[in-house]
């Protein structure tokens, strides 16, 4: 175990729409947040669920009295999935919006695109969505899975129990799934896993034309070995995917998909009869056996008038990032960029599987890790669940980050602390 597992073990030891509201309230009654997600384009299938989450959690804290005496309003902008717009909206919501925080993004190339704006204005940005890791930002809070929070987890659960010695590591073309593959194919290669057994493949945003990539993955299983594909799709090419699998007879008995991006919103809009006993990896399920779930879940049905609107991972993200952010503050005194983040570090707030998450040092939170398998109704039944597990913003399989370790407590206040030569390489980002 490297020296920062050693840090984080320690440190968790001792940690235990424009607007929502009416205009009524002056703008010096109310905290503004920012809420960035795309309500239009190919990441529209998974983003829109997360600005009704936001404008929910909104909702449901002002009923508690709001925030420092304040109403919260929220500001809703669509960087309509186009990554270089992110920042234009970011900006626009920092500079001239004036929002305290913001809760936004999907995709990472549309993080990379914003981080840059939200260190140069100082604002803070809350990410609730799993990403590669490889980032440390002292102004961004990951509430989404790191690799080893999801994707080693679900690999390891392929080998150990699914007895996978074969794997298809299919993904969109972005800066998520190809590093993500990276730490997959060196992590697999370490755990004796010959390269020849491990194919790797992207594809564009949006790709539709499935047939001749899933033909290819049918034949890579044919090979005598157990083969298992590991999904870094993201968005709305999810749906051809998923329906050539059902077109090519793939089953889930014969080549199982472990996902990392399809959750209940993206089944939400399929077939699910073909897809039974596939998989996805998250860190929450609705299908979660908890009182504080099943009171969001009623909230969320009554938010949104519609008893069929389902729960998902990222949602559940932003509402630990949401409380953890309103937990901070409140203890700040103040929504000064500055004094919440002296405050927020080591807050630890109710997650909905009935435990808590800690917000770490490097920014990243403690969150359980479960395996599903896909039912017919849309749900996952919950095959597995591991104990809360430390965020790793950076690698331990590649050679570039395995020595590095992120703590933005004071004095260190770095994003990449080298521990073998003891220097900070920098911001972290």
């Amino acid at each position: 175990m490297k020296i920062k597992s050693h840090v984080m073990s320690a440190f968790l030891a001792g940690a235990l729409a424009t607007t929502a509201f009416s205009s009524v309230f002056a703008a010096e009654d109310t905290i503004k947040v920012g809420v960035l997600h795309s309500l239009s384009g190919t990441m529209a299938i998974s983003e829109t669920t997360l600005k009704d989450a936001m404008l929910m959690l909104i909702e449901e804290q002002n009923k508690k009295g709001g925030l420092l005496g304040k109403k919260l309003e929220a500001v809703v902008v669509d960087p309509a999935s186009d990554w270089p717009l992110f920042a234009e909206k970011a900006r626009e919501l920092i500079s001239v919006n004036k929002v305290a925080a913001v809760f936004g993004c999907w995709t990472s190339s549309s993080r990379k695109s914003v981080l840059p704006v939200f260190e140069e204005l100082n604002s803070l940005l809350f990410y609730p969505v799993q990403y590669e890791g490889e980032e440390s930002s002292r102004n961004i809070f990951y509430t989404g899975a790191a690799p080893n929070q999801q994707a080693i987890p679900a690999v390891d659960y392929l080998m150990n129990t699914e007895g996978v010695e074969r794997f298809v590591l299919e993904g969109t073309d972005y800066v998520y799934p190809r590093t993500t593959n990276k730490i997959l194919e060196a992590y697999l290669i370490a755990k004796g896993i010959p390269k020849e057994d491990i194919l790797i493949n992207y594809t564009p945003f949006g790709f539709s034309d499935w047939q001749t990539e899933v033909a290819k993955i049918k034949e890579f299983g044919s090979a005598g070995k157990k083969t298992a594909v590991v999904s870094t799709i993201n968005g709305d090419a999810n749906v051809p995917f998923y329906k050539e699998l059902g077109n090519k007879g793939i089953k889930a008995t014969d080549i199982p998909v472990v996902a990392f991006s399809v959750g209940e919103e993206e089944l939400a809009g399929l077939d699910t009869k073909p897809l039974v006993g596939h998989l996805a990896a998250w860190n929450y399920f609705q299908s979660v056996d908890a009182p504080v779930n099943a009171e969001f879940i009623k909230q969320w049905h009554a938010f949104t008038k519609n008893d069929k609107r389902v729960t998902n991972d990222p949602m559940e993200a932003a509402y630990i990032g949401f409380s953890a952010w309103v937990k901070a503050v409140e203890a700040a005194g103040t929504t000064d960029t500055d004094a919440v983040l002296d405050t927020i570090i080591g807050t630890s707030v109710p997650n909905l599987s009935g435990g808590y998450s800690t917000v770490m040092p490097n920014h990243h939170i403690t969150k359980p890790v479960l395996i599903g398998e896909i039912q017919e109704d849309g749900q996952f039944e919950i095959v597995q669940q591991t104990p809360a597990v430390v965020g790793d913003e950076w690698s331990d399989y590649l050679p570039d980050s395995k020595d590095l370790i992120s703590d933005w407590r004071k004095p260190m206040s770095c994003g990449n602390f080298n521990v073998a030569t003891g220097k900070c390489g920098g911001k972290g980002s």
